[in-house]
């Protein structure tokens, strides 16, 4: 028997009767003419967790837009504001409204029709299996009942679903369902989530963040420069656990470290309390660990000089009694002046005391359970590149020359470039997470290498920390970033990545857009676009907004530009949303259908093989 010939063997099992192989082909080709779901892309979240929340409750506002949608003829702007608090935050803005005693059953009775509305709404482009699995268990009995009513010459139906609405308000079980409602809604107001890539640092919360990306329903995650840091620490390199400790430190945020992961800083905040002249414990940490760190990053980066970076190489040229930095005939003023642990003829040898510190966090990071439970998730869900539904989704940069060609990377004997390049990369990184010590180093590449695709610029970590010159902080980029407004290099990318579609597209983040200055997040003629526009707040004054969101619906791709977002505190006392302007990418001229998804392909390979399996019968 051949291989065919078994395989629709197997699919008769499934399929054990001609009716039952019809019905599949029925219910498949159905489901092939379907609106294509929403798709949400986000990146570089950086630890914010309120406003990233906040834009995952509204969906980048698609679910006001619904409501504008439905009710704008009837409900007022405060009104609609309400509604679109209640999806957002139902369990909270019931207790608001209880508190100030504006429920009651006729309440109750209009806000759950108004939810189930919506709920009917988003729903039509679904299956109904599909949408009776989004249910709530709870209530996917009531909840399909009630999207499904249908009038009748005596209105049967009808008076059955007010029976229903009635029972439950009379056994008080109204907040329950209408928790469950707007669970639904925002479930099928976004099909699946993008992720482009750094959730880590800067802001406070990333753990919260990623508590909320493990329950999500369908998701995928491109890896950024800063989550690959995190995940080399959990791996066991100290040069990315002492980077992550440094830069939480920087940016004051101590608390994510060692109440979130139980990283414990107290022999560290000790050491340097003891040996910095500096008085202020965090302070006096931040210094310890800084050389610390570059001590560290010199000692891997003489073990690697496949990695092209000896120009990271620096302690060497401290000079402590003059509290200068002298390279290259330039000699420049430092900001810290205090190196009592830098031998200058073994500047990259640490102390005892600095080895058994770092040793003992090291370990932390790797025995963390709830460390080890978000880095799982990243690796499940993640990898460096994804090529979903004709686009092309990247944190950083394709590394190219000054030509603007692929540029060819040699490691380890061997040479990548392009999509190559990309798949090494991948395979490198899972190789990490299993223990492979080369691998586990070459963490630290992908953190600092100007051809890493994940940074593609060069880290200037100790000129910006130490260097009181600001001309030495600049951090050369990789061509890549003047290239990519070419549509040319962008068609060349996405053919290398086997897209030759015209509404095929690079979706990119890492590179914050600098809006206020009138920088486009969309380039090369529309086939690129970079939605880094400042999620963090940190980024806020240098781009001029909160960041860019983009949607991918049925009708095409559309950008949002969001402004800041003040706190979930006012967005459920004073209804405020996030104000968002949506510019149209590309409108589509037929709408796109699941058929038209990869999905739809693979739907369109099942239909085959039950073709195939029904000429049997």
């Amino acid at each position: 028997m051949d291989i065919k010939n078994k395989f629709l063997k197997v699919l008769a099992e499934k399929y054990p009767t001609r009716q039952a192989a019809c019905r599949e082909i029925i219910n498949l080709n159905a489901i092939l003419n379907l609106p294509k779901g929403t798709e949400h892309f986000m990146s570089d979240l950086h630890g914010e967790y309120e406003a990233f929340y906040h834009i995952v409750n509204n969906c980048s506002g698609v679910i006001r837009e619904k409501i504008r949608y439905l009710f704008d003829d009837k409900l007022s702007e405060l009104e609609q504001q309400e509604l679109c608090t209640l999806i957002y935050y139902p369990k909270e803005k019931l207790q608001l409204l209880e508190n100030q005693k504006a429920l009651s059953d006729d309440w109750y009775r209009m806000t759950l029709y108004q939810l189930i509305e919506i709920a009917k709404l988003l729903s039509s482009k679904y299956t109904r299996s599909k949408v009776r699995k989004a249910m709530p268990a709870d209530f996917s009995y009531i909840i399909d009942e009630l999207l499904h009513v249908q009038k009748d010459e005596d209105d049967n139906q009808v008076h059955y679903h007010l029976k229903i609405m009635d029972t439950i308000l009379m056994i008080h079980n109204g907040d329950e369902f209408l928790i469950a409602l707007a669970d639904l809604i925002k479930r099928l107001a976004v099909d699946h989530l993008h992720i482009i890539g750094d959730i880590y640092d800067r802001g406070t919360s990333a753990d919260k963040i990623m508590d909320l990306l493990m329950a999500h329903h369908s998701i995928d995650i491109q890896w950024g420069n800063h989550d690959v840091l995190w995940m080399g620490a959990a791996c066991g390199n100290p040069v990315c656990a002492a980077q992550v400790i440094q830069s939480n430190l920087k940016y004051q945020n101590p608390s994510i470290l060692e109440n979130e992961y139980g990283i414990c800083l107290r022999e560290l905040v000790i050491f340097a309390q003891k040996t910095y002249r500096e008085s202020d414990p965090m302070k006096a940490s931040f210094q310890a660990m800084t050389v610390i760190l570059f001590k560290l990053e010199g000692s891997l980066l003489k073990d690697h000089p496949e990695y092209g970076m000896a120009d990271r190489l620096l302690l060497e040229y401290i000079n402590p009694d003059m509290g200068d930095f002298s390279k290259d005939g330039k000699t420049y003023n430092m900001r810290q002046t205090d190196f009592p642990t830098l031998d200058e003829s073994n500047p990259y040898q640490l102390t005892l005391k600095e080895d058994e510190i770092m040793e003992n966090l090291r370990l932390d990071f790797l025995h963390s359970s709830r460390l080890k439970e978000h880095m799982t998730f990243l690796y499940e869900k993640g990898s460096v590149y994804k090529v979903y539904n004709q686009n092309l989704l990247y944190h950083g940069c394709v590394p190219l020359d000054d030509q603007g060609n692929f540029d060819i990377i040699e490691l380890y004997g061997k040479k990548y470039k392009g999509k190559d390049y990309f798949d090494y990369v991948d395979s490198m990184i899972r190789k990490a997470w299993n223990g492979n010590k080369n691998a586990i180093d070459f963490m630290w590449f992908l953190w600092g290498s100007i051809k890493s695709p994940l940074t593609g610029r060069r880290i200037r970590t100790f000129e910006r920390t130490w260097l009181l010159d600001s001309t030495a902080w600049d951090e050369e980029k990789n061509p890549y970033y003047s290239f990519y407004k070419d549509e040319k290099t962008c068609n060349m990318i996405l053919r290398d990545f086997g897209l030759y579609s015209d509404q095929s597209h690079i979706i990119n983040g890492h590179t914050p857009v600098r809006a206020k200055d009138g920088e486009l997040p969309i380039r090369a003629n529309g086939k690129l676009i970079v939605i880094d526009g400042g999620f963090c707040r940190r980024y806020h004054d240098t781009t001029g907004i909160a960041g860019y969101t983009l949607i991918y619906n049925s009708h095409g791709l559309r950008l949002k530009a969001h402004q800041p977002f003040e706190s979930v505190q006012k967005a459920i006392t004073e209804n405020l949303d996030i104000d968002s302007d949506s510019v149209i990418v590309e409108e589509e001229k037929q709408r796109v259908m699941v058929k038209d998804t990869d999905i739809g392909q693979q739907i369109q390979e099942d239909l085959n093989d039950l073709t195939e399996l029904l000429k049997l019968y």
